[in-house]
């Protein structure tokens, strides 16, 4: 098998998420054969890795935008460069705009949405560019996300969060709650069951490695790994998260009471998956005074 060369941009990345010296994370990689995920894992495993960096740090800016009609509710994610123009009124029209032209013509592919009209006989992706040059900005539509049901409720949190939840019972008050509560503790999952397996049986890898390194008899170690897997779930379903609006109480024994039951969620976060290039303003300086002698 032949081995894979690791890059000074491997090393970095990997650095990046998890906290580690350059040489840890060179050698981690060299083992995992130059696969990002696998080295992490292994870290993980090995408890060198304490706590590894979430993967899709908020790094880029933006906008999420909700769009929302009979059954059906759009959210678009739009990028640009720097907080200053996420604020801007043109690119705040522009995004919105965007988001209810995919709505009217029930469009969830980002190509496809960039090839419909977007009035004074552009199309969205012509409108784009003359955006890209007037704010003097990189702007991107970057993805979308649907979901369709009776009962909707939605939040946004400023800019950077959108939520769209489908349920069945209570008031809008509740959807709205539920929608908030989502937004603020970002569930991955309604429960157990809707956890992705793979992601499931990944962590489960990791916690009973992690058990086992602990040298303690088997039936304890089983007792580590179950109680692993529960905290993960508590952590990850949104039903076993303290409720926002109660910490006290469950999210699921809240809607239980309420006779709510939720259906699906979408959550969108400005930046999630892209890497903010990482000024050095030391070397920015010495650069420039380099420059001026």
């Amino acid at each position: 098998m032949t081995e894979v060369k690791v890059s000074a941009k491997m090393v970095k990345e990997l650095r990046d998420r998890t906290g580690l010296g350059m040489m840890e994370c060179k050698k981690a990689l060299q083992e995992a054969n130059g696969d990002v995920e696998v080295a992490i894992d292994n870290l993980r495993k090995s408890g060198q890795a304490k706590a590894a960096k979430k993967a899709g740090n908020i790094a880029a800016d933006g906008a999420i935008i909700i769009a929302q009609g009979d059954n059906k509710a759009f959210l678009l994610e739009v990028n640009c460069q720097t907080d200053f123009v996420a604020k801007d009124a043109n690119f705040t029209a522009f995004a919105e705009k965007v988001a209810n032209i995919a709505l009217e013509n029930n469009v969830t592919d980002v190509a496809a949405i960039s090839e419909l009209p977007y009035g004074d006989g552009q199309t969205v992706e012509e409108a784009r560019v003359a955006l890209v040059q007037k704010i003097g900005e990189n702007i991107q539509v970057r993805r979308v996300e649907t979901l369709e049901g009776a009962n909707l409720a939605s939040y946004r949190h400023g800019l950077r969060i959108g939520v769209v939840v489908s349920y069945e019972g209570g008031s809008e008050e509740t959807g709205k709650n539920l929608a908030m509560h989502i937004a603020a503790f970002n569930p991955v999952a309604v429960d157990d069951e809707s956890v992705d397996a793979d992601v499931l049986a990944r962590e489960k890898d990791i916690i009973e490695a992690k058990a086992k390194e602990s040298g303690k008899p088997d039936n304890i170690v089983e007792k580590m790994i179950e109680g692993g897997l529960r905290k993960y779930l508590d952590e990850v379903t949104l039903l076993r998260q303290p409720y926002v609006m109660d910490n006290d109480k469950k999210v699921g024994d809240v809607l239980k009471a309420e006779g709510v039951k939720v259906l699906s969620f979408k959550r969108l976060e400005v930046g999630e998956g892209i890497e903010k290039k990482q000024e050095d303003f030391a070397a920015e300086v010495a650069a420039a005074q380099a420059a001026s002698k």
